[in-house]
């Protein structure tokens, strides 16, 4: 599972959010997880940072937030150089897609949690 660092944009310490669950279940499955919001806590002994942090082998960027606030981070997500972006339902952005195409990244329409639950996550590698 090492290979599959997963890092969560639109992180929360808020129980009912999807991404506070995301987090718990990827760590509970084994996968290392980086986790990026706008506001200081920690889900499942993971830390939530705080802009745009340097992150290194990133496998998945798994998306919580909306594509008008996804806009101001395109560079931010290509930079990550993910082998995949997932876009959790609510996240669907064309635009996004298009340049993670041309950057030869593969993106997903899917639902991080589903995929955990099927064991569909890490079924193939990217």
């Amino acid at each position: 599972m090492e290979n599959y660092h997963t890092v969560v944009l639109g992180a929360t310490t808020r129980p009912t959010r999807t991404a506070f669950q995301a987090i718990n279940r990827l760590v509970n499955q084994g996968y290392p997880v980086s986790a990026v919001g706008i506001r200081e806590g920690e889900v499942a002994g993971v830390p939530i940072q705080l802009g745009s942090p340097a992150l290194e082998d990133v496998h998945t960027v798994t998306l919580y937030i909306n594509p008008q606030r996804q806009q101001p981070l395109y560079d931010y997500i290509l930079s990550l150089e993910p082998k995949r972006i997932i876009f959790n339902p609510g996240t669907e952005n064309a635009e996004l897609v298009k340049f993670a195409r041309e950057a030869g990244i593969e993106t997903d329409y899917a639902c991080t949690l589903v995929m955990l639950a099927t064991d569909s996550y890490a079924e193939k590698e990217v």
